[in-house]
């Protein structure tokens, strides 16, 4: 048991060591808007379903932005959301408890829109330094949530998504 564990903390370490910001600006990522500080925090996640299947909508700010998922990560963040525990840990909840074990913690998931594809900037925290992952949008929702991180978008991004209209009645997950 020791040996795996030695095996998994280094994988840890070497993940956060080897990890982070790319060399040049266009493959960083991070959106430009974090540079600029142009960024809004999401204020709430819900997850719903849709004649699409799951989606994840990102509200701000009188808009919502539509992340459509599949099942299984859409599963993953509802259960973080509502604190549901599950019979068996999915992924995300393996990830979290590996992470929190070895104390590291996201410290914020960063959403942005690149040629019609949403991406994920995962930042991490662990003995005092920051490392950013390149991740699915998905992945970077599910674990900013169980970390209870904040989830943040350009302003830009925000503003092109659909403005809120009345209240409807929640179809959750």
């Amino acid at each position: 048991m020791k040996r795996l564990q030695s095996i998994l903390w280094a994988g840890v370490v070497s993940l956060l060591m080897a990890g982070g910001h790319a060399d040049s600006a266009d493959d960083s990522p991070l959106p430009r808007d974090e540079a600029d500080g142009d960024l809004v925090k999401i204020a709430e996640v819900q997850v719903r379903t849709s004649d699409h299947g799951p989606v994840v909508l990102l509200l701000a700010d009188g808009h919502a932005i539509p992340i459509f998922v599949d099942l299984t990560v859409a599963g993953s963040i509802q259960a973080a959301l509502t604190g549901e525990k599950l019979p068996r840990p999915m992924s995300h909840d393996l990830m979290h408890t590996i992470l929190e074990t070895y104390g590291v913690k996201v410290t914020q998931a960063v959403i942005s829109l690149k040629g019609g594809t949403y991406y994920g900037a995962l930042r991490l925290s662990f003995s005092g330094q920051e490392k950013v992952f390149d991740s699915r949008s998905s992945d970077s929702i599910a674990l900013a949530v169980h970390f209870h991180a904040p989830i943040l978008v350009g302003k830009a991004l925000l503003e092109s998504a659909g403005a809120l209209g009345p209240p409807s009645p929640r179809h959750q997950l």
